[in-house]
């Protein structure tokens, strides 16, 4: 998918009525950015409105996280032991401090 995220007025603009014109190409709006299609027609739009309000639109490309063959079982299991901890107020780092889960500094350093 293509992001389309806008920082001015005028692009704001720009992008609604493309996202109106053209809904085909829309995946999701949110207000100041777009997901659209990877279409040839979405990209066209897309470099349209960057050509039109230059650096008020940024377009990047997406692409989908597949959490099975991008996240380590270490990580997909602190997510989901830390969601059904008892009390909801445990901050993840008190909650994985002494068990086998990842510490958040040790997370925050490692790339996917």
């Amino acid at each position: 998918m293509l992001l389309v995220a806008t920082y001015s007025r005028a692009a704001r603009q720009s992008l609604r009525n493309v996202c109106s014109t053209h809904e085909d190409c829309v995946v999701r709006r949110f207000g100041r950015a777009a997901l659209l299609a990877e279409t040839e027609l979405a990209a066209f739009h897309a470099l349209r409105l960057r050509e039109k309000h230059g650096g008020d639109v940024q377009v990047e490309r997406t692409e989908a996280l597949n959490e099975f063959s991008d996240v380590p079982e270490s990580v997909r299991g602190a997510a989901a032991a830390y969601e059904s901890r008892d009390a909801a107020s445990t901050p993840y780092a008190k909650f994985a401090a002494g068990t086998d889960h990842p510490d958040p500094e040790s997370m925050a350093d490692e790339e996917l």
